[in-house]
């Protein structure tokens, strides 16, 4: 009997020896406490829990539920409270669970202990000034500086484009460049390779001046030469001219730069006629104004233009000035005096202000009070800069005539912090192929889209992997996950049939593509759907689970909402639909602060769809504001289908990769690295993380 005890305690201990040597194999955890070692080199008891907790932890934050992860890691480092690594897991799934502030709190003590180096103090630095600057007004004019820039000619010298006037940025990252000299509309990518070429109708352009998007995506080109208009779709398929040579209505002597106003009618300066020119949506000649009247000298050299509150702007490179005139064309007084400017280009409008190009400068001007921002300046070579656009990453794009370039400016503040990137999700199911899931942002929270394979470098113990591949990006994505939120509060249940149309419109703009949830929030929120969009055609009020409630657990419902979407499609969306008006206690769980952090830090954005006019509350107000998406009346003159197409325009910058892994797993329990590089011009961003491969 002795003789089987003293067995039983042999082979415990050493299936204990062998236990502790295979978890010691991961490699971890380095701390002190970790490393240590028995007399008979056996791992403590802690060490070894703290390796089967933290491995759970890692599993949990990759299959999305973080609060599970939270949990683990909590564990794991109640066993070892001096290890760096779990401090920074630990971290890293606050900051997803949208607990920025407790994120911080560990990785400012990891990095204190000397732990992360450079690339866990920017993480903390730009997750610390994210939320300093929550509610600033970004739309605000700021500095920029030439972050890079698209060159007329290639490394062997032969010309790409000639005299770029115009730039015209995409959804997707590309970019639109208007050539006057080589007479060409080009389209290019992120990194300057042309896509394609376009000379227009027939007999091509005849020096083609300025180029607009239209409200139904059409593309349209000003000709100075050929006076006369282009239209294309927006593919570049040319459709017909509008306009030709000529005084009378309709008549055009050297078109320049254009506005379309919300009705779809076309505003052109016609510099030959010293005047602008409007057209309606199909084409067809309306009026001109801006000529000599009582109270108005008459525009002497009219080129920039552009619409603002119903609001006509034009600027005069001949007198310097800055005109304003109503959507008729009657003059209402000066913007800008004359002599502001020295010989102003186009202007664009972004947010309340005119982005104005004046020979080697560009300016923000507000229209309300007329006072200048000097947005960037091309230095004292000569330069002619003639347009400067936002693009869709947060950047200005500039055309320097004179220069033959296309610059692309960024913020300062984003030039010298670089990229933020964060390897979101590590897939090692089939192991020895893994999926990394990426996400790209600027240090201001604007999604990177339009990177390419070669804008990404993938390594493990920083040697290059093997047979890396872009598998997709969520910016090319045509469809979505909607989770529409019903407010089954007492107010709201009073536009019962406005809601019951709302959901039936919405689900049918997706085109049965996506999958569409519909939660209740009530006092205790309920999903009530999940499925294909088509399920939803017959839907009734009267046949929800949720009664309507003079309290709605707002914030709960958010969160349920959310956790739904974290490994939806890779655009994912919550509608709120209700009356504005939120119930006592609506947010007595979750802070406002931390629901929309969770939004963010998880790609996804919210929509407030009103069903009665009026301003909605200060806290869906502040929801809104602080998130991707916007606030929608329900009667809209458009109808309800274009949300769903604004809901897949929103910028994603979350890309998939993969690649072969060479390295060992020691049959699932070693920890393995990865680490990956984007970079873009004169940007770049980092990350490092690691994985488990499946238990063997």
């Amino acid at each position: 009997m002795k003789t089987e005890k003293l067995k039983s305690v042999t082979i415990f201990i050493l299936i204990s020896m062998v236990l502790s040597h295979s978890v010691a194999q991961s490699g971890a955890l380095k701390s002190a406490g970790a490393t240590e070692r028995s007399s008979i080199g056996a791992r403590t008891a802690a060490s070894g829990l703290a390796e089967q907790e933290f491995r759970r932890g890692v599993q949990a934050y990759y299959r999305g539920a973080f609060n599970d992860s939270i949990l683990q890691f909590e564990k794991a480092l109640s066993y070892l409270p001096e290890e760096n690594v779990i401090l920074d897991w630990l971290g890293k799934a606050y900051y997803r669970s949208g607990v920025e502030g407790a994120a911080l709190e560990h990785w400012s003590y990891a990095a204190n202990e000397g732990y992360g180096g450079l690339l866990l103090q920017n993480r903390i630095e730009i997750v610390r000034d994210r939320r300093l600057l929550a509610g600033a007004d970004l739309e605000k004019p700021v500095r920029y500086t030439e972050s890079g820039s698209y060159a007329g000619k290639n490394n062997e010298g032969n010309f790409v484009f000639s005299q770029p006037v115009s730039v015209l940025p995409n959804n997707d990252g590309t970019i639109w460049i208007l050539s006057y000299g080589s007479n060409e509309l080009l389209k290019l990518d992120l990194n300057g390779l042309v896509i394609e070429r376009n000379g227009g109708y027939f007999n091509g352009f005849d020096r083609p001046m300025d180029l607009i998007r239209l409200h139904n995506g059409n593309l349209l080109v000003s000709e100075f030469a050929g006076d006369r208009l282009s239209l294309f779709d927006s593919k570049g398929n040319f459709i017909k001219f509008i306009g030709q040579k000529g005084a009378a209505v309709g008549g055009m002597v050297g078109p320049q730069y254009m506005a379309e106003n919300s009705d779809g009618n076309i505003y052109v300066t016609d510099f030959g006629n010293s005047r602008v020119d409007v057209f309606d949506a199909e084409g067809k000649p309306l009026f001109f104004f801006g000529t000599k009247t009582d109270d108005f000298p008459g525009l002497k050299g009219p080129t920039g233009i552009a619409i603002y509150e119903n609001n006509v702007f034009v600027a005069d490179c001949l007198t310097g000035a800055v005109y304003r005139f109503d959507l008729s064309g009657n003059y209402l007084g000066l913007l800008c005096r004359s002599k502001t400017f020295k010989k102003p280009e186009s202007m664009k409008r972004w947010g309340r202000y005119l982005v104005t190009c004046d020979k080697n400068k560009v300016y923000s001007i507000d229209t309300d009070t007329g006072s200048l921002f000097e947005n960037l300046s091309s230095g004292n070579a000569p330069s002619r800069l003639t347009s400067a656009v936002p693009d869709i990453n947060g950047n200005i794009l500039v055309t320097d005539f004179s220069s033959n370039e296309v610059f692309v400016m960024s913020k300062l503040s984003e030039l010298v912090g670089g990229l933020f990137v964060q390897i979101e999700r590590v897939i090692s199911d089939s192991f020895p192929k893994i999926t990394l899931e990426v996400k790209v942002e600027n240090r201001s929270r604007q999604s990177v889209v339009g990177l390419k394979e070669n804008n990404f470098f993938v390594t493990e113990n920083k040697a290059p992997v093997k047979n890396y591949k872009l598998e997709g990006a969520a910016y090319a994505n045509d469809y979505a996950d909607i989770t529409l939120l019903i407010d089954r509060s007492v107010s709201s249940s009073k536009y019962e049939e406005t809601m019951e149309n709302a959901v039936k419109e919405l689900a049918g703009a997706m085109n049965n593509r996506g999958t569409l949830r519909i939660v209740s929030a009530g006092e205790v929120p309920l999903i009530e759907y999940e499925g294909s969009p088509s399920g939803a055609s017959n839907f009734k009020l009267k046949n929800l689970k949720n009664p309507a409630s003079s309290k709605v657990a707002l914030d709960v419902a958010l969160r349920m909402c959310s956790n739904a979407l974290i490994n939806a499609a890779k655009k994912s969306t919550i509608v709120y639909i209700g009356d504005g008006k939120v119930t006592q206690g609506a947010f007595d769980k979750y802070g406002l602060s931390d629901l929309t952090a969770y939004l963010n830090n998880n790609a996804i954005s919210f929509v407030n769809l009103l069903l009665s006019q009026g301003a909605a509350e200060a806290e869906l107000n502040f929801i809104c504001d602080h998130t991707e998406g916007g606030a929608y009346y329900v009667y809209r003159d458009e109808g309800l289908a274009g949300i769903v197409d604004d809901i897949i325009n929103i910028p994603s910058g979350i890309y998939v990769l993969s690649y072969e892994s060479s390295l060992a797993t020691d049959f699932g329990q070693r920890y393995l690295p990865v680490e990956l590089e984007a970079f873009i011009m004169n940007r770049s961003g980092r990350d490092e993380t690691g994985y488990f491969a499946p238990l063997q």
